[in-house]
């Protein structure tokens, strides 16, 4: 199979469907961000969230000479902020991002998922592939108001050209109640 079949099957398992809003944060060369944009197709749109501004342009011109118009470029610096309104995504990926080499501290990983919590719509899903942090990242994730809905376990696509087996698991947010 060759890699793109596998980052589709991923995407598949993560329950990416046509019409979806998906930001992919930390998208790097787009691995995951082009083959999301074909699947949520024209009514949807993919942004694609990095602090690397030349894998961005990249990106954005194999989009274009894909006909791939759906997808949002968002440059970023190290800063969690990420500039979506409130409720206005249904799907985030955090694949190999969610980790201590690009946030060292606790309480950066926290205020990033505070931000992916203000974007994500009520019902929205939180797909994170814990690469690095795997016995960590669940218990951070549901302190931060999220909780499993589901795991698998197959073959990922990392750095856009190696396979490892790996395992993702899939959050919703806990809907908090008003005071």
């Amino acid at each position: 199979m060759e890699l793109e079949a596998y980052v589709f099957e991923t995407l598949e398992k993560v329950g990416i469907q046509r019409g979806h809003i998906v930001l992919d944060f930390g998208c790097g060369s787009g691995t995951y961000t082009l083959p999301a944009a074909e699947m949520v197709g024209n009514r949807g749109r993919v942004y694609a969230v990095d602090k690397d501004r030349k894998v961005l342009d990249e990106l954005m011109q194999r989009a274009e000479s894909e006909g791939l118009r759906n997808i949002v470029r968002m440059d970023t610096s190290v800063e969690p902020g990420i500039e979506l309104p409130d409720e206005s995504t249904d799907v985030i990926l955090l694949f190999d991002v969610f980790h201590s080499y690009y946030f060292s501290r606790v309480a950066d990983r926290r205020e990033l998922l505070d931000e992916v919590y203000r974007i994500l719509k009520p019902g929205g899903l939180l797909s994170v592939y814990p690469k690095h942090m795997e016995s960590e990242a669940r218990a951070e994730l549901e302190n931060a108001n999220f909780y499993v809905e589901s795991e698998f376990s197959g073959t990922l696509v990392h750095n856009s050209k190696d396979l490892e087996k790996g395992q993702v698991l899939n959050f919703r947010k806990k809907i908090l109640e008003v005071k």
